[in-house]
């Protein structure tokens, strides 16, 4: 069949003399622009071995396939020597060309001149390519072991607990406590079984989606207490399930409308709450509090699933109440409260990149019974308690926390993770306080709202490097007894370890200095701050790192690459062209957290590993061409607006410039901070081009939120 359908005609040769021909001259000019510009010579030497290759074919001459094969030896020699063995590296620059060589193997009989190939010869020439790209496709494919970098610690007895709730066989907050150690004692699933885990039962909220609501995030974490698991959805409904069976005790809806909902419908968790004193027949003696997508907190009884009346207005506080003018979906609680010493301690997501006017990202305590203001921390008025004076309002534009706090009930502190001001990717204009408290953990006395300290990670932030994670508290074992000490991770892939009575570092952070330049020459500090610690950041991006399926689109990342402005992290952002921001604002830690393995003293940290791929954009082409730039962010009221292509996709297959991976999970020693063992996370099952599912079975490393969860088990 091959033969009849390459012979007599050439067409086959035809065609594919075409597409050599028209790929090489995308790889020539594309490949002359980026030699020009300062990166590989590669991709124009090639495409004019195509090109020619492609019209020698056209016009029925072996010397056209001969020339191919001849390009595609070297293309593999360069391969190797730019990557190494290492598999996905390999897929762009291989796969393709190996696809070509196997059909121009098979056109070599339809073509005239040079050495005679029958078809035994280029069917054995053709078998023995696909032999070799098969081989390759399978080392690329392959599920590699983690890289163990040090010996498993022995599971030695747990640590205690600092938190006043002990999980036990529940886990009554999003962390299993407010120490946020995402751990629990149970030992009944095992290496031994837990292969042997079957689905059990699935509820269905029935929310999601509608027609109104398109964008939603499956981020919760259930809490349990007792025999009742207690869920959230997307949109605030709660419900009491029976953990066995999933059967549905009580449901509440909230009745959020899409007009109040920001980026995205979710709700990460809820809080169990039990007043002191009070029976178990009392209504309210044990509540379940939400903040809601309406910037509310609502405190339901947690056997009926009714509001509790005497708490605020008919069961409900609201966080807007002092700021000023606040637009439907401008402020909201996607994640939950936390309840340290019978306060509840709100902080909420401000929609941030639409304007500097903002609402305040003003932080309160409520009284978890009454749900009266106990106080409110604005940066800007610390001198004011609670409700601002009349006629004035709390600060406009400041940074909020929109994360989950942690807290520690016998020292009285609230550990608050601190996001950015209103105009993430410019810092002129902004108050002391907001570049001393933007990007920082603070330390509140959880009676007085008084910050205790706080600890900067990033200087002037312009990259959304907020903090995402809750800081997770440990007794920090050292030579001289356990330090009540917390852990601190962080979106540029830092973790930091702090003595979390004062705020002291347990471990340096070092300055360093870092790229300047950008639109606001003044406004950089010449040093950041890195964790001497531990970090999840990877090396430098290099041009080799560009991705892609085949050579035609990696060639598109790389001219990408050397065009925009990168000097490593913390590169400025620009306007004249874009910039690299490496790690991107959506990864290392996010607010999944970490955990603690507390048997064998690991921090258990998943991670994201993208770029993004930025530019800020002057008010004036804002105004003039509305709609035209990629994930814009407008920051009205700001010279400038920014274009974010979170992740760095390509426009046209949807797939990330930089190579795998993108997602991974570590465990690391808590005493010293070395890495224990570290692997992907995820596999690429439901990713592909243009959206498409691969349903490959192959660990790839995907990007990745959620925390982990560690069982002694």
């Amino acid at each position: 069949m091959a033969a009849r359908f390459f012979s007599g005609t050439h067409w086959g040769a035809i065609a594919l003399g075409v597409v050599l021909f028209l790929i090489g001259v995308y790889l020539f000019i594309g490949g002359v622009w980026l030699a020009w510009i300062g990166g590989s010579w590669y991709y124009w030497l090639a495409g004019l071995g195509l090109a020619a290759s492609g019209a020698l074919m056209v016009r029925g001459r072996k010397l056209g396939a001969f020339i191919y094969l001849g390009v595609f030896a070297a293309t593999v020699i360069w391969a190797f020597a730019e990557v190494g063995l290492q598999g996905w590296p390999l897929l762009p620059r291989l796969v393709g060309p190996t696809v070509l060589a196997v059909l121009t193997f098979l056109v070599l009989p339809t073509l005239r001149g040079g050495p005679s190939v029958g078809w035994p010869g280029a069917a054995g020439g053709a078998a023995g390519v696909t032999a070799a790209g098969l081989a390759l496709m399978v080392y690329t494919m392959v599920e590699h072991d983690p890289t163990v970098i040090g010996m498993m610690p022995a599971a030695d007895g747990e640590m205690e607990d600092p938190s006043y709730q002990q999980v036990g066989e529940d886990w009554p907050a999003y962390g299993a406590t407010d120490a946020a150690r995402r751990y629990s004692p149970l030992d009944q699933i095992t290496l031994e079984n837990v292969d042997q885990l079957e689905r059990a039962w699935v509820f269905e909220t029935g929310d999601m989606p509608t027609e109104e609501i398109t964008a939603y995030g499956a981020e919760n974490t259930p809490i349990k207490v007792g025999d009742a698991l207690y869920v959230c959805s997307a949109t605030n409904h709660v419900y009491n399930l029976d953990p066995a069976t999933g059967e549905e005790r009580w449901r509440f809806d909230p009745e959020i409308t899409a007009e109040w909902i920001p980026y995205t419908a979710a709700c990460r968790g809820l809080v169990y709450y039990e007043v002191e004193g009070a029976s178990e027949s009392e209504a309210c003696a044990a509540r379940i509090f939400m903040g809601t997508l309406r910037g509310r907190v609502i405190a339901l009884d947690a056997r009926t699933g009714e509001r509790c009346q005497g708490f605020g207005e008919n069961g409900e506080v609201r966080l807007s109440d002092g700021m000023g003018e606040v637009e439907p979906g401008m402020v909201a609680m996607s994640s939950p409260p936390t309840v340290v010493r019978d306060v509840i301690v709100t902080g909420h997501q401000v929609t941030d990149g639409i304007k500097l006017d903002a609402p305040s990202g003003v932080l309160k305590g409520f009284d978890a019974v009454t749900g009266e203001l106990r106080w409110a921390w604005d940066m800007i008025h610390e001198d004011w308690q609670a409700e601002p004076p009349e006629g004035e309002h709390y600060a406009r534009g400041t940074p909020n926390m929109w994360t989950t706090a942690s807290g520690d009930d016998e020292l009285g502190l609230v550990y608050m993770p601190m996001g950015n001001s209103a105009g993430d990717y410019l810092s002129e204009g902004r108050a002391a306080a907001e570049n001393e408290y933007s990007t920082s953990l603070v330390a509140l006395n959880v009676e007085s709202g008084e910050p205790v300290w706080h600890f900067t990670t990033v200087y002037k932030d312009v990259w959304d490097y907020d903090l995402g994670a809750q800081a997770t508290l440990i007794d920090f074992p050292s030579r001289d007894g356990d330090v009540p000490a917390l852990v601190l991770p962080s979106k540029q892939g830092d973790i930091y370890i702090l003595d979390r009575r004062d705020g002291e570092l347990l471990f340096e952070a070092a300055l360093r200095e870092v790229p300047q330049g950008g639109v606001e020459l003044d406004e950089r500090t010449e040093v950041q701050p890195f964790s001497t610690f531990h970090t999840l950041a990877r090396g430098r991006l290099e041009e080799r790192d560009m991705w892609g399926m085949s050579p035609i689109d990696q060639l598109f990342c790389r001219i990408q690459f050397q065009r925009a402005n990168y000097e490593g992290i913390y590169t400025p952002p620009s306007a004249d062209r874009h910039f690299i921001q490496y790690p991107g604002y959506n990864g290392g830690t996010d607010w999944g957290g970490v955990s603690i393995d507390e048997r064998r003293g690991l921090i258990i940290a998943n991670y994201n590993d993208m770029p993004n791929h930025n530019r800020l954009i002057p008010r004036a082409e804002i105004e003039g061409a509305e709609g035209s730039h990629e994930g814009l962010a407008p920051q009205e009221g700001a010279p400038y607006g920014i274009s974010i292509n979170a992740g760095w996709r390509m426009p046209w297959t949807g797939l990330i410039c930089k190579e795998p991976p993108y997602g991974g999970i570590r465990a690391i020693d808590i005493q010293t901070g070395a890495t224990v063992w570290d692997r992907r996370l995820g596999t690429a099952r439901a990713n592909g081009p243009w959206g498409l599912p691969s349903r490959l079975p192959v660990t790839i490393g995907t990007p990745n939120n959620g925390g982990p969860v560690v069982a002694a088990g």
